[in-house]
């Protein structure tokens, strides 16, 4: 069935926040429907240099060429939700990471009141019960410094088929998971109205307490890794103890003379998935 742009307004639901008012009204938001697309952050892009002070969204019910975290392509089956929203921020760029913290962690609490019991894995991975659910990337534009447009793209798995390690919302109900979402149409309201909370309580409470919500949803938490090390000095171990302001990774390690914290940059090391812990759905 066609993706229901009708529906879709229909279903776009007031998510709240304890802290935060409401999200800007959408009224005026410019929505684009595609059966496919190669990207929809290429279509947002491609809008943004046409009308550069709007606020687009673009929806795809499939792509061709959709992208992940390093690049990797992203599966974009029939089924799935492909939705990218195109804004103009504003904050220097050496914070762009705070973009995708805050829009992985809207869309998280938004996903969470819909029942979706889904942490986020860092940076920018939605995960339930380990497995991949979605997740989230963002690009920017800079003029002297500053960031004046940016486009997130969020790839959610609906009723898709999926690969290891991944999990679909179908999946999750036929295990028993009461979720207030009965269509796509549904998902994709939910998933932006997620990005517009996160935008929303950065600019009002800023993005410290945001820093400790992400925590709190950090499915890393705990976690032990070995940093890769050279032929004459082997890996160190530590443990993630949580996230910095700017999306770094926090973790601790044990010395002798006591422990030590160290910032690692978004992009710096790959936190993988455990094998054979998720079914295709």
């Amino acid at each position: 069935m066609p993706f229901s742009l009708d529906r879709f307004y229909n279903a776009l639901p007031a998510i709240a926040h304890a802290n935060v008012s409401s999200p800007p009204d959408l009224a005026g938001l410019n929505v684009q429907v595609y059966e496919v697309l190669d990207s929809t952050n290429r279509a947002a892009w491609a809008h943004l240099a046409q009308h550069p002070a709007d606020e687009v969204v673009v929806i795809a019910e499939q792509q061709r060429a959709g992208r992940g975290q390093w690049g990797r392509q992203w599966q974009s089956h029939l089924g799935g939700l492909y939705l990218s929203w195109g804004f103009r921020p504003s904050l220097r760029a050496e914070h762009a990471p705070q973009i995708t913290l805050w829009s992985a962690w809207g869309v998280a609490i938004a996903l969470r009141q819909a029942g979706v019991p889904v942490q986020l894995k860092w940076l920018n991975d939605l995960v339930v019960l380990g497995c991949k659910l979605g997740g989230v990337l963002t690009e920017t534009r800079v003029q002297q410094g500053h960031i004046r447009q940016a486009v997130v793209g969020v790839g959610l798995n609906w009723a898709n088929p999926v690969p290891e390690p991944g999990i679909n919302l179908n999946t999750l109900q036929d295990q028993g998971y009461a979720l207030k979402i009965s269509s796509l149409e549904d998902l994709g309201a939910i998933a932006l109205q997620g990005l517009r909370l996160g935008y929303a309580s950065w600019q009002q409470r800023g993005i410290e307490a945001l820093r400790i919500e992400y925590e709190a949803l950090l499915s890393n938490c705990g976690q032990t890794i070995t940093l890769v090390g050279d032929a004459e000095t082997p890996g160190e171990t530590v443990e993630i103890v949580g996230i910095g302001l700017d999306g770094q990774l926090r973790v601790q390690a044990n010395h002798a003379s006591g422990l030590s914290e160290h910032l690692l940059p978004p992009g710096s090391i790959r936190l993988g998935y455990p094998a054979g812990t998720c079914s295709e759905g």
